[in-house]
C-alpha cells in the first residue's frame, strides 16, 4: 500500500473536489489526481464520481472513508507521542472554542496534551462569539459553521449534526399526549431568532409554546436534562448525558461542519502544528458522535 495517497483521499472526500483536497495536503492538482488514481489501482475499484457539483465518494470509497479516518487518526497520535520529545515544542498558543465544546469533550484532551508536552502553555478562550484570527484574537479556532469567511490556514473534520433533543422522561410522558404538530409540548429556545424560529417551523411541533428564553446553549442543555421541554442541541450530547434523546419523528440538521483554524502565519510552528494536530486526532475518534451514525 502506498501511504501517500491516504491523505490525498481523505482531503478530497472531505472537500469533495481534487483543487481543494490538494491544498489541504499543500499539493497540486495533478498530485492529488495522480494519488487518487494509484490508491483506485491499488484496489481495483472506483472510490470517487464526479458529477456537476465536484466528487462525491462511491459506496467503495463511503466503506473506506471510516477506516481511512481511523488510520489517521492513530498515525498522529503517534506522530504527536514522536514530536513530545521535541525542545521546540515550547511556549504559549492562544486556543478559541465554544463553552459547550470545551466543557463536555476537551478537558481530558487538553490535560493528556499538557502531560505529553509540559513546556506548552495553553491559553484558552471560551465564548459562542467567533475570536478573529485575521485580527490577531487568537491562533487556533474550533468552529461549528456553515463555511469559514476568514483567511486562515483550515482542516474541515466532519458534519457537525444538530438535532431536537429532550429528556426520555419527557419524550415518554408528554409526547403520546401531544396534539396536532406538537401542541401541547414546549419549546426552549433563544428569544427572536430567525434561522431558529425556521429551524422549529421546519420540525413536526411548530404547534409546540415557545415557553423558555435563554440565551446560554449550557443552560439549554441541563433544562433539557431536567425535563424542562425541546431544544436543538449537538448530536454529541446524548453520548454524555444519555438521559437525552432526539426526539421521534425529527431529523438532524448537517448544514454545519467542524473545523480547526490556525493563523496562517503559524502555520510552521512546532507548538501550533502539535496542538492542531492532537486536537484533530481527538475530535476524529469521536466523530460518529457528531455526524450521528
Amino acid at each position: 500500500m502506498d501511504w501517500k495517497s491516504l491523505p490525498a483521499f481523505l482531503a478530497v472526500a472531505r472537500s469533495g473536489s481534487l483543487r481543494a483536497g490538494a491544498e489541504q495536503i499543500d499539493g497540486t492538482h495533478a498530485t492529488a489526481r495522480r494519488q487518487i488514481e494509484g490508491l483506485e489501482a491499488q484496489l481495483g475499484t472506483t472510490l470517487f464520481r464526479r458529477n456537476a457539483g465536484g466528487l462525491t465518494l462511491t459506496a467503495a470509497g463511503r466503506r473506506l472513508l471510516p477506516q481511512a479516518i481511523e488510520a489517521e487518526a492513530a498515525l498522529l497520535k503517534g506522530f504527536s507521542a514522536v514530536q513530545g520529545l521535541d525542545r521546540e515544542a515550547a511556549g504559549r498558543i492562544r486556543l478559541s472554542v465554544d463553552p459547550l465544546t470545551a466543557h463536555y469533550l476537551l478537558a481530558p484532551v487538553l490535560a493528556d496534551f499538557a502531560e505529553l508536552y509540559p513546556e506548552i502553555e495553553i491559553e484558552l478562550k471560551l465564548s459562542y462569539f467567533l475570536d478573529s484570527i485575521e485580527k490577531d484574537e487568537t491562533d487556533i479556532s474550533i468552529r461549528h459553521v456553515v463555511e469559514v469567511e476568514e483567511d486562515a490556514v483550515g482542516r474541515k473534520l466532519f458534519p457537525l449534526s444538530l438535532g431536537v433533543f429532550a429528556s426520555r422522561h419527557y419524550i415518554d410522558t408528554k409526547l403520546p399526549k401531544a396534539g396536532t404538530r406538537g401542541k401541547g409540548l414546549t419549546w426552549i429556545s433563544y428569544g427572536e431568532v430567525p434561522e431558529l424560529q425556521k429551524m422549529i417551523l421546519a420540525t413536526p411541533f411548530s404547534n409546540a409554546r415557545v415557553r423558555h428564553i435563554i440565551a446560554d446553549p449550557q443552560m439549554h442543555l441541563h433544562m433539557a436534562r431536567a425535563g424542562a421541554g425541546m431544544t436543538f442541541l449537538a448530536n454529541w450530547a446524548s453520548s454524555v448525558f444519555p438521559e437525552l434523546q432526539c426526539v421521534p419523528g425529527t431529523q438532524l440538521d448537517q448544514r454545519r461542519s467542524t473545523w480547526i483554524l490556525l493563523h496562517g502565519g503559524l502555520r510552521r510552528v512546532k507548538r501550533a502544528r502539535l496542538l492542531v494536530d492532537y486536537l484533530s486526532a481527538a475530535l476524529l475518534e469521536r466523530r460518529a458522535e457528531f455526524i450521528g451514525l
